[in-house]
């Protein structure tokens, strides 16, 4: 029986891990730093974290070595956002810190202000920025209703891998269903050789093999992926079908977040998705 002190010991060396584990993924210039001549640590230093978040080095070097100390949400909240964080992974860090989120709603530091402008600019092409775990981060209006009504979807639940083994509206909408969730799982589970010891990582692919057998099927084939662009046929219910072309645009290092467009490959299939932006304008 797992008492509530070994728990507490778990959840502190989880914390630990995830800290450590963001941090060396974000390089100096990600965050307006110099990289210097000198620099042998992945991604950040712990005192440019640190610095980052206004809190004491040797604080923040015990919290990477799972000491026991306390952390505020003010303090969580900091690290988040010197850190980078997504929505899922900022409440992630919030519930392996067991504190509540002060700031729930707030955006991902991945989607600035820029991007979220070019999103818009994009219309009526649909546009959406992901992370590698196929989070949808941010969307343009088209792409909220590209594949189904995104806005009706709980946040927790926009993601298209599982969107596309869960959601009826999305999974009508794809012309090639079955080969499509074939490439997305061996593309996810590509991804995922590099944070298989990451809760959310585990915990999205929990999900998915409990609600969907056809995922458990394709994920015991162990197929691989790489990420690529495609023409995509997709049967919009609202416009009919639409014939674009997928492109992935990276927005730091390939693993990372990505810029997702689908481009119109003929006059009907613009014409299609300037109706559909109109829709979705009024609707």
């Amino acid at each position: 029986m797992t008492t509530m002190a070994e728990e507490t010991d778990v959840r502190r060396h989880e914390l630990a891990g995830f800290l450590r584990s963001r941090r060396e993924r974000i390089t100096p210039e990600q965050v307006g730093l110099p990289r210097g001549r000198r620099r042998r640590t992945p991604g950040l230093r712990r005192e440019e974290v640190a610095q980052l978040s206004a809190v004491g080095v040797t604080w923040y070097t015990w919290l990477e070595q799972a000491r026991d100390i306390q952390v505020s949400p003010q303090v969580l909240d900091a690290l988040a956002r010197a850190l980078l964080l997504d929505a899922g992974e900022r409440a992630h860090l919030f519930a392996l810190a067991g504190a509540a989120d002060p700031a729930p709603g707030t955006p991902c530091p991945t989607v600035t202000p820029g991007l979220r402008q070019l999103l818009d600019q994009l219309e009526p092409v649909p546009a959406c920025i992901q992370n590698s775990r196929y989070d949808i981060l941010a969307h343009n209006r088209t792409y909220g209703r590209l594949l189904c009504d995104l806005d009706a979807v709980p946040p927790a639940d926009r993601n298209s891998l599982w969107l596309t083994f869960t959601n009826d509206d999305w999974r009508a909408a794809v012309t090639d269903l079955p080969e499509v969730n074939r490439a997305m799982a061996a593309k996810f589970r590509a991804a995922m050789a590099e944070h298989l010891a990451e809760p959310a990582w585990k915990a999205l692919l929990a999900r998915l093999e409990a609600a969907s057998p056809e995922f458990r099927e394709i994920w015991a084939r162990h197929e691989v992926l790489t990420q690529g662009g495609r023409t995509k046929v997709i049967r919009n219910a609202l416009v009919g079908p639409l014939h674009l072309e997928h492109t992935n645009l990276w927005l730091g290092p390939a693993a990372g977040p990505r810029l997702v467009t689908y481009v119109p490959l003929d006059d009907a299939s613009r014409a299609g998705l300037e109706k559909l932006q109109e829709l979705a304008l009024t609707g």
